[in-house]
Parts: structure tokens; sequence; C-alpha cells
């Protein structure tokens, strides 16, 4: 923060969401939004880098020589058990303005672009992949990898034109082909064959979320329902 390097530790849990504390200024920070909520920084907000949410299998292969955070047996019984995450499904949270639309666990894939935030419920990512649509004018493609967890945005801007995208069938590991050139992507974005090859997509961030934790940081956000442009 302005030059500083900070140091964070974990300060507290709010609606099940990481609250972490700087120790250079004691300042409180939300995870999920990188702002300040507490102390001398209050208002500031961190900034956000790129990052990805991928089965390691995926990982390992768009990366065969990448590193391994291993876990640390000197530490192994403060991990967090195995079901960790079912044993949360039983607390509760608050959904603000529940509008019926998702239940708040309903796990989404959350994406912001042109000053708008959707939300797209995971069941129907997988189910409907991939996903052409435009988000506050952006046009957009939301795509699950073929681990079915994956997932990933991309501005469909091909050849500079937006354009409409779909699964080449058979294809292993996934390709999409574009309609206007017909050219092939990857996962990652990238043109690997036809008129467009060495070509990328601007990737998008997007947050794998439960709907609960992304309704309350994105209250105005729209909600994609399946088969829905």
């Amino acid at each position: 923060m302005d030059g500083r390097r900070l140091s964070f530790r974990l300060a507290g849990i709010n609606n099940q969401n990481f609250v972490m504390r700087d120790e250079e200024t004691g300042s409180w920070w939300q995870q999920v939004s990188g702002e300040s909520i507490l102390g001398p920084l209050k208002g500031r907000r961190l900034r956000s880098v790129p990052h990805d949410e991928l089965t390691f299998g995926l990982w390992k292969r768009e990366h065969p020589s990448g590193r391994v955070l291993r876990p640390d047996k000197r530490v192994a019984a403060r991990y967090a058990p195995a079901d960790w995450e079912a044993r949360m499904t039983r607390v509760p949270v608050v959904t603000p303005s529940a509008d019926g639309r998702l239940a708040p666990r309903d796990l989404v894939v959350g994406l912001e672009a042109g000053g708008k935030a959707k939300a797209y419920p995971f069941e129907a990512l997988v189910k409907h992949s991939p996903v052409v649509d435009t988000v506050g004018g952006v046009p957009v493609l939301v795509v699950v990898g073929e681990d079915g967890k994956s997932v990933r945005a991309f501005e469909r801007a091909a050849g500079g034109r937006a354009s409409e995208f779909f699964v080449k069938p058979g294809a292993t590991p996934l390709r999409l082909v574009d309609a206007e050139t017909g050219s092939e992507w990857d996962f990652a974005g990238a043109a690997v064959a036809g008129p467009l090859a060495g070509s990328r997509l601007t990737k998008l961030p997007v947050l794998k979320d439960y709907w609960f934790d992304w309704k309350l940081y994105h209250p105005d956000t729209d909600v994609y329902m399946l088969g829905e442009r």
C-alpha cells in the first residue's frame, strides 16, 4: 500500500468471509473485496492480482514445470479438516435482498465488466458451457474446462469483432471454435489453429463464490439463467 509492504494475519471471520489484519498499521481488511474496513487505512483497497482457481490436473498440464506448495508436516494438525466445507454448510449466513432466484449456498461464478456485475450459477455453466453473453456492454465468453470444475472468462472479441464460440466436438483437450473465422482456441484463450492462430482473447477475472457472498458485495448483480442471452 503506497509502496509499503504489509504483513497480514487472520483477524476473524465475517459472514464466513476471511478478515485479515496488517501488522504494520493494525487495519482490518476484507478478503473478498480487498478493502480496509477498520483502522488507519479504512476505505483503502488492495489491488487484486490475476488468479485462477483450477483443478491440479488442468493446471499441471498448462504448467508442467510449475512449483507446488506442499503441506507443512510440522503444523499439519492445525490445518482445516477434510470435511470442513461440509461442516460450514450448517453455519447460518446473511444474504441481503434475497429474491428467491438462488439459494444462499448456490455456487456461482461472478464477473464484472463495463461497470456491471453478473453471477452465473455453476450448475448452469456446466450444462451450457460455453456461455456467450454481454455484461455492461462488453461481449463476454464464460467457459468450463473439460474437468467440469475449472472456469475462465474472456472478452469474446476474436479478430477485433464480437464472435460466437462453440465447443469442438470430440476434441481433447477442450477446444473452442469461433463462428467468424473458424479458428480454434484453447482453455487459456489462445488461438492454436486457423486464421487467428497466435492471437489471444482478453481474460476477465472471475470469482467462484457462494451466492450469499457474491450478492453481499455486488447488491445490484444480474443473474444468468440457463439459456438466457
